[in-house]
C-alpha cells in the first residue's frame, strides 16, 4: 500500500506548541495531532500545509524548515507524515475540523493521547526540549 502523503505543523509560540484533537465522527476521534492535512496533486508539502492550516484552523502561517517524517499504517490508510516547523502569522484559531486545540509545552506532551503517526514527532520534540547532560 502506497502511503498517502500528509503534512503536519509544529507551530510554536511563547515556548508552547499548538496541538489539535480530532473531533467525534473522525476515524481517529479523540486523538491529538499536529495540525495539517493531505497533499493534493501538484502541491508541494509547504503549499499543502499552508492551505490546510487555513482550511482547518482559519489561520495564516509561514511554513519553515522540515522537522521530520513518520510513516504509519492505520487499518483505513497508510500515511507518510511530513512535519515542518511553522510560524503563526495571523487570524483567530477556529475549530473547523477539530473539537479542541491547546498550546502545550514540549515537556508536557502526553504521547499516549496522540495518533500513532504523530508519536515519533512527540518523541523528537521531547528529546529536543530535554536539558543536555554534561559529560
Amino acid at each position: 500500500m502506497t502511503p498517502q502523503k500528509v503534512t503536519a505543523a509544529v507551530i510554536e509560540r511563547n515556548g508552547k506548541i499548538l496541538i489539535a484533537r480530532r473531533r467525534r465522527g473522525d476515524s481517529l476521534a479523540g486523538k491529538w495531532e499536529f495540525p495539517g492535512g493531505k497533499l493534493e496533486p501538484g502541491e508541494t508539502p509547504e503549499e499543502c500545509l499552508k492551505r490546510e492550516l487555513k482550511e482547518e484552523l482559519g489561520i495564516e502561517t509561514e511554513v519553515g524548515a522540515f522537522f521530520c517524517s513518520s510513516r504509519f499504517v492505520y487499518p483505513h490508510i497508510a500515511v507518510e507524515l511530513l512535519v515542518y516547523r511553522t510560524s503563526y502569522v495571523s487570524g483567530e484559531i477556529e475549530l473547523l475540523e477539530h473539537d479542541r486545540v491547546e498550546w502545550v509545552s514540549p515537556e508536557t506532551l502526553r504521547e499516549t493521547d496522540f495518533s500513532e503517526a504523530d508519536r515519533p514527532v512527540v518523541r523528537r520534540l521531547k528529546e529536543q526540549a530535554a536539558p543536555k547532560k554534561q559529560p
